[in-house]
């Protein structure tokens, strides 16, 4: 290793779970709606997230320079989704005013923050929320949901099967609503809105890079469940804009969830078995049907890391002041396992990643918001 690279680094695996595809930053599409960010200004507590530059990274990667766009603070919570389920919840309950509809309840899936987010946004709309959540999500994080005000119903099956049973609560509750942060046929408008929410995490971050002298990011990383936030990055990124040339867009998913990766290899959505990972916000089996022809289209690579990847970079972060949860550092693990170790210089070549160029990592979690032991609330041994 590099004396310049964080001492708990490790070089990219000897056969590195990976998909390129060289067209992607040809593929256009229409950018997100512009008045999202203007809403999520107007909310309580609303103040953009931190970009921090870390030097060592650049010098370990041998790039220009390296930021991590940290959400370890949005919205009084401790990960990025409230972008998503505050603006879905605002268009829900605007939808119903315009109908005359009154009081909803708001149903949701989650392995942890998604859940939290949608009754943090249900308690702030004067409404109610009822979350499912499947094995494998630490009791601290039911807690925090509960905390919220919610009605929590434990799922003694994998994220998959939660969704199924949140899916079927709400078609047979009266005054209910689905806010579920993955799409299926026939159900898309609200996750679509979700994929709208996150925008705002983008154009924040392009401001922030325009106000210490770059215009535009060369390789953005994004970690993927379902593969919303990669949607949004993708949708931000290959939308009528004028970087030349245009951004690259990374995925990152653990090795045991791989459904991107998976999906992207055989050309078409597969589901996958999922198993035990500390990254349980990336803990999904099946891509989102509305992300797919975003992820198909327009994501340059996807990449798949263990635990044990993940971990270092958590404490590397730390060390450099990022609060970061194992999915958020699972960009920095991805990151490294990519432009790092055997076969380096030809996926640098595939990404356009050289001596000037800028790399952007998002964090999408703090640690507060996946706390994780060494075994789940459900009896499984977790690894750590």
């Amino acid at each position: 290793m590099s004396k310049t690279s964080f001492r708990s680094g490790s070089p990219a695996p000897r056969h590195l779970p990976w998909y390129v595809r060289s067209a992607a930053r040809t593929w256009t599409c229409a950018p997100p709606p512009a008045e999202v960010r203007d809403f999520h200004a107007g909310l309580p507590g609303y103040s953009p997230t931190a970009l921090t530059e870390l030097p060592v990274l650049a010098a370990e990667f041998g790039v220009g320079r390296v930021f991590v766009k940290d959400e370890s603070a949005r919205l009084g919570l401790p990960a990025f989704k409230a972008l998503g389920a505050s603006w879905a919840i605002h268009r829900v309950l605007a939808q119903r005013a315009d109908r005359g509809g009154g009081p909803v309840r708001l149903v949701t899936a989650t392995d942890g923050n998604h859940g939290r987010a949608v009754a943090r946004m249900a308690r702030l709309f004067g409404q109610r929320a009822q979350v499912f959540v499947p094995r494998g999500v630490h009791p601290a994080a039911v807690t925090a949901i509960e905390d919220e005000g919610a009605d929590v119903v434990l799922v003694p099956g994998a994220y998959d099967e939660a969704v199924r049973r949140a899916a079927d609560a709400a078609a047979g509750g009266q005054g209910s609503v689905l806010v579920q942060d993955t799409a299926w046929p026939g159900y898309e408008r609200i996750p679509g809105w979700i994929v709208e929410g996150y925008s705002t995490l983008f154009a924040e971050t392009d401001g922030q890079l325009r106000a210490v002298g770059v215009e535009a990011p060369g390789l953005v990383v994004v970690p993927a469940g379902v593969g919303s936030l990669a949607q949004a990055g993708v949708a931000h990124y290959r939308s009528s804009r004028t970087e030349s040339p245009p951004a690259a867009l990374m995925s990152v998913e653990p090795d045991t969830a791989a459904c991107v990766l998976a999906s992207l290899g055989r050309g078409e959505p597969v589901s996958v078995p999922t198993g035990a990972t500390t990254m349980a916000g990336l803990n999904c089996g099946t891509v989102s049907s509305l992300a797919w022809p975003y992820l198909r289209d327009g994501l340059d690579a996807a990449v798949a890391v263990t635990d044990a990847d993940s971990a270092g970079p958590a404490r590397d972060l730390a060390a450099a002041g990022v609060s970061s949860g194992p999915c958020g550092a699972a960009s920095l693990a991805g990151a490294r396992a990519a432009l790092t170790g055997d076969g380096a210089a030809v996926r640098r070549r595939a990404l356009g990643v050289g001596p000037a160029s800028t790399v952007v990592l998002l964090s999408t979690e703090g640690t507060a918001a996946n706390p994780h032991a060494d075994a789940n609330p459900h009896g499984d041994e977790e690894s750590r």
